[in-house]
């Protein structure tokens, strides 16, 4: 069987360094991740930041020429994002390059070059009379304003984030995470650039390493002892780390939002509460999941969709950092009562164990052949490893993971299909 470790360590207070050694890819990726609490007051600032970041370096200013630079680096490419994950606001960077085996100089050490580069982009970003460059914070407030006005593009994305605005309103996770357009003509140069410096002296910083790697003590130096780096203080990172929370709603009122748009198909999006209290039963939501609405052989898919022909789109997805299933399906918009009717009859039916075992095992086997990419995917190890590094539960790797899915029984299943409940309904119509 494939062991595949995250080997963490410390460099500073809050600043850890993850090592995950594969010699199956022909490329290295590295990564770094800042998290930090998510906020209503920040909210935008630090996303006009991950926009602002990519723009250059105190020696290397310009994306042009970073992309000469990586160009140099045998073709390597960098990645910048923004997510949230729980309570948290996350910055995503990422730079790939080939694996220095496959360089035909041998002298050459790109792993060095990759890390290094990484450090000045997030650590050491151009600017100027300590502000950033005026020229890119107004062009990376009208790009903010573009990714913020943008979002209804997507009709189907945007419904489920309206929904979550709507059933975590007045909570950190109802934010989106992008933050709002009225906010962006108060953030000031010089305020922002003052907000970032705090920001990497404070937040949790995650840098993570993986590929056909030299000796993790090479790399922990060369982390160690670059300025960057040195310049940054200890810190008891300011972020929420993703515990099991009570659940706000213990009544039994679902909240039902709808809002008109020019749409020729409905989006309807049910959150549902999961109340659990305990680590191990996220597994049963997991399966739970998987049954109602998280494959091709789901109750949603077949009974919603494929029988009853009132949704062009039936599934659910578990949002296991907030212990939420959301279920999205597009419909007619005049089927409305009759798919929210037959939706609220699969979540019933789980309740009451009306699915058999083949319906768990083939649910098992989803979720683990699942699983089983993540070995082929760099980016995916990173991000499962990265999820259990925010979270407080013991770390599970990705073996341990499938056993416990498993081990996962029907009368589990049934046990957390009675602590689900529909908290909101929201509806995207014309």
């Amino acid at each position: 069987m494939r062991i595949m470790q995250d080997i963490k360590t410390q460099i500073k207070e809050g600043i850890t360094l993850h090592t995950i050694n594969s010699n199956k890819f022909k490329t290295n990726l590295f990564a770094m991740f800042l998290t930090t609490d998510l906020n209503e007051e920040n909210v935008t600032k630090n996303a006009l930041i991950s926009l602002l970041l990519r723009r250059g370096t105190a020696t290397i200013p310009t994306q042009d020429e970073l992309s000469k630079k990586l160009e140099e680096m045998y073709g390597g490419s960098f990645d910048c994002g923004l997510d949230k994950i729980g309570n948290n606001q996350v910055f995503k960077f990422y730079i790939e390059t080939i694996n220095d085996e496959f360089i035909p100089q041998s002298d050459e050490q790109m792993w060095k070059e990759a890390m290094k580069l990484m450090l000045e982009i997030v650590l050491n970003p151009y600017n100027e009379n300590n502000a950033f460059s005026q020229e890119y914070f107004d062009q990376e407030k009208n790009t903010l304003k573009q990714l913020i006005e943008g979002r209804k593009d997507n009709k189907a994305q945007y419904a489920l984030n309206r929904c979550i605005e709507e059933m975590y309103k007045g909570e950190p996770f109802g934010l989106f995470k992008y933050g709002n357009v009225e906010d962006i003509q108060k953030i000031d140069n010089k305020e922002l650039y003052e907000h970032y410096k705090n920001l990497i002296q404070n937040c949790k910083i995650d840098i993570f390493v993986s590929g056909s790697i030299p000796q993790r003590n090479d790399i922990e130096e060369l982390i160690k002892n670059d300025g960057n780096i040195q310049k940054l203080q200890e810190r008891e990172a300011k972020y929420s780390p993703v515990i099991i929370e009570e659940k706000k709603n213990t009544q039994n009122d679902e909240k039902i939002v709808e809002e008109s748009m020019e749409v020729t198909q409905g989006k309807l999006v049910l959150g549902l509460d999961i109340n659990i209290d305990d680590e191990e039963e996220k597994y049963n939501a997991v399966v739970y999941n998987a049954i109602l609405g998280g494959s091709a052989n789901s109750k949603m898919f077949q009974n919603v969709r494929e029988k009853a022909h009132l949704a062009y789109v039936a599934s659910s997805s578990y949002m296991r950092h907030k212990d939420t299933i959301f279920i999205n399906s597009g419909i007619e918009i005049s089927n409305y009562e009759k798919a929210l009717k037959i939706i609220k009859e699969q979540i019933k039916d789980m309740e009451n164990g009306e699915f058999t075992d083949t319906d768990l095992k083939e649910a098992k086997k989803v979720i683990t052949e699942g699983i089983k990419t993540i070995y082929d995917e760099q980016d995916s190890q990173i991000v499962y490893y990265f999820g259990q590094e925010v979270s407080k539960a013991q770390d599970v790797n990705i073996e341990e993971y499938m056993k416990k899915i498993e081990n996962v029984t029907k009368e589990d299943v049934v046990k957390l299909a009675k602590a689900v409940k529909i908290d909101t309904i929201y509806f995207l119509k014309n």
